[in-house]
């Protein structure tokens, strides 16, 4: 079994891109902030329970290693906490079957991903996650390393968590470049990703929604060029894990 506990395939620099580009883009509302959290939390523990009884005990089998019940649960549940937060404002219920189905494929993925770094002598050390926390705190604002981690409990991700998925991050950030250089993002793409969360903005206004005032792109530019890297890192990845279920031997049990 790998040595690094499975999660979503590149959660950590979604979250982490996520959370740099609202700090950036946010009024610097540390109260409001963290009421706001708080409230999104307490609004999914409030939710129905998400079934787990037709889940077997070996989820899915990746080129001969076991993605476990205990491995699949802890993912599905935080997808279907986010789901549910995302059901407050659309009126919609969490669809369970597709998020078990979404859940299992996204553990695979992640599982091949780390036996195809492992081939390539890719790792991540405990020093390379601490430098990345206190990166990510600073980008977000915070005065340290465990006001970050708090902040990511308020959102329903624990600190054991939160360090696995910062070393998957890194790892599949090592894997990606490996595989196809490093990225980067042109202005005509910053501008795109700009231009959307301008546009995102202008809707949440229309509709009454607590919109975040947007800065300026040059203000917003490093932000933005992180995001663009996500999403690059999001789409070599994507193609890879495509490339290595078609010549592994994957089953999936749900």
């Amino acid at each position: 079994m790998s040595h690094l506990k499975r999660t979503k395939p590149l959660l950590g620099v979604v979250l982490a891109a996520a959370l740099a580009f609202t700090a950036a883009c946010g009024d610097n509302s540390d109260d409001k902030d963290k009421s706001s959290a708080k409230e999104s939390t307490s609004q999914a523990e409030q939710g129905t329970a998400p079934g787990l009884d037709d889940v077997p005990d070996v989820v899915a089998e990746v080129n001969g290693e076991e993605v476990t019940k205990d491995e699949f649960s802890a993912t599905y549940e935080l997808a279907y906490q986010q789901a549910t937060q995302q059901s407050q404002m659309t009126g919609q219920q969490p669809d369970e079957a597709t998020i078990k189905k979404q859940t299992a494929d996204e553990l695979v993925g992640t599982e091949l991903l780390v036996q195809e770094a492992a081939k390539r002598d890719i790792s991540a050390t405990d020093d390379d996650v601490e430098k990345r926390l206190k990166s990510l705190a600073k980008q977000n604002q915070m005065g340290s390393v465990d006001e970050f981690l708090k902040a990511l409990e308020q959102q329903g991700t624990d600190e054991d968590f939160a360090r696995d998925q910062i070393k998957m991050q890194v790892v599949v950030e090592r894997l990606v470049k490996d595989e196809s250089g490093s990225i980067k993002p042109t202005d005509a793409a910053l501008h795109k990703i700009y231009d959307q969360a301008v546009k995102q903005q202008k809707a949440a206004a229309k509709q009454g929604g607590q919109a975040q005032k947007i800065p300026s792109f040059a203000k917003a530019k490093p932000q933005l060029v992180q995001q663009a890297k996500s999403d690059a890192q999001a789409k070599t990845a994507s193609k890879l894990v495509a490339a290595l279920k078609k010549k592994g031997d994957v089953k999936i049990n749900l």
